[in-house]
């Protein structure tokens, strides 16, 4: 009787267990986030199988990446914000469900709790036999085959709704599309010795013309600064490009119809004919900085880590450079697009910092947060204030409404 008992409850446990996995799935308590429902997914997997898994694992398991920086902390971000949809969904449409779904603190699992204060239950731990072992491998060959289909026919259709708003529209239908990465130009000082004794980064020097264009006017510097055809990527858009890439493979279509090169390389002749989308700071922009911001209601104020409002004459500024990597720091974040009269698209994803950048290319793959952002003509603007931590960005205000009437036409040339 016990050993029947304690088999009621396992059953119980587990039906309880799928019954949240069910409300919360269609309930769309995870939004339209892959990513998220990825986590979900592997969670429910740790949960059930008893085992214990490191931040490692997660990362490698839900994300394809190999060892974590300690430096990085987008698997906790991530599982944060899956903490705080299960929250929000517990809070509203599963407000009435008779248990919750939670991630513990400091643990990559899922736990059943029970509505009723102080009652907590968990899916049974069995050890399974040989025969069930044999069946679940063949149970979980078949079920990595269909989520990858599933996935990718899903990542699908996200990315066609992406590619239906202002801001994406049209990239890639008529012409080859060039990503351009932000990168830093550095040059080599060398106080009159053969070798340089540092490298130096000038905002105003953004590449080897710009040197020798200084150089001519300012003779007197002439061997103390030399090119030494070196740049530095810039962390925030590295750590984008996974999730910003597939979807500009997916609007470029063809493989060779997508060229990909850091904004130190760029030559203005590449600008015809070519669509291009940009992914960086805002001190990298470079030669595509006049083009957007010449007719934008913002523009780049007293430097890189400050954003005019010319329209109101406002100054949003960021600390992210400033600010230590334990504590909260105000970076900036801005959205454009851009089409020339002969049809050539810009997309530009910027931001002040790193912060900036990774909360840009979030809302600009996100269908619902993109899809929000009106434009008119094919122009877009939207600039955004970001909360972050070090590197990691949380959310973000928008800090202006795109005029249905502009300053004047919107266009790059």
């Amino acid at each position: 009787m016990l050993a029947r008992s304690t088999t009621d409850a396992a059953l119980n446990r587990d039906a309880a267990f799928q019954r949240q996995v069910d409300a919360v799935r269609l309930g769309h308590g995870l939004g339209r986030s892959l990513g998220l429902g990825r986590l979900f997914d592997y969670l429910i997997d740790v949960t059930r199988a008893g085992v214990v898994v490191a931040e490692s694992d997660v990362a490698h398991g839900v994300f394809g990446r190999g060892d974590v920086a300690p430096w990085d902390a987008s698997v906790r971000v991530a599982v944060h914000r899956l903490r705080r949809k299960l929250e929000a969904f517990y809070n509203g449409p599963g407000r009435n469900e008779p248990d919750r779904l939670t991630v513990p603190v400091g643990a990559y699992r899922l736990v059943l709790v029970s509505q009723q204060p102080g009652v907590i239950t968990r899916p049974p731990l069995r050890p399974p036999r040989v025969s069930t072992l044999i069946i679940l491998g063949l149970l979980a060959a078949c079920l990595v085959l269909g989520f990858r289909d599933w996935t990718a026919r899903a990542e699908a259709r996200v990315f066609l709704r992406v590619e239906q708003t202002p801001l994406w529209r049209g990239l890639g239908s008529a012409r080859p599309v060039i990503l351009v990465i932000g990168d830093d130009y550095v040059f080599g000082e060398t106080d009159g010795s053969p070798m340089p004794q540092r490298m130096v980064r000038d905002f105003a020097i953004n590449s080897a013309a710009d040197l020798d264009e200084f150089l001519m006017s300012h003779p007197e510097l002439e061997g103390r600064y030399i090119d030494m055809n070196t740049s530095y990527a810039q962390v925030g858009p590295t750590l984008a490009l996974r999730q910003i890439l597939p979807l500009i493979q997916h609007a470029a279509g063809e493989p060779r119809n997508l060229r990909i090169m850091v904004s130190s390389d760029l030559r203005p002749e590449m600008l015809k004919g070519n669509d291009v989308v940009y992914v960086g700071y805002l001190s990298g922009l470079r030669i595509l900085q006049e083009q957007v911001f010449e007719a934008a209601r913002f523009g780049v104020g007293e430097n890189f880590d400050q954003l005019l409002d010319r329209r109101s004459g406002k100054t949003y500024a960021s600390d992210a450079s400033l600010a230590p990597p334990d504590l909260p720091n105000h970076d900036l974040g801005y959205l454009a697009s851009l089409r020339r009269a002969t049809g050539e698209k810009l997309v530009v994803i910027a931001g002040a910092r790193d912060p900036g950048v990774l909360e840009m290319v979030k809302i600009a793959t996100d269908d619902l947060s993109v899809g929000s952002l009106a434009g008119a003509g094919g122009r877009v603007e939207a600039a955004y204030e970001v909360e972050g931590m070090g590197r990691t960005n949380f959310t973000s205000r928008r800090l202006n409404e795109l005029d249905v009437q502009p300053r004047r036409e919107m266009v790059w040339r």
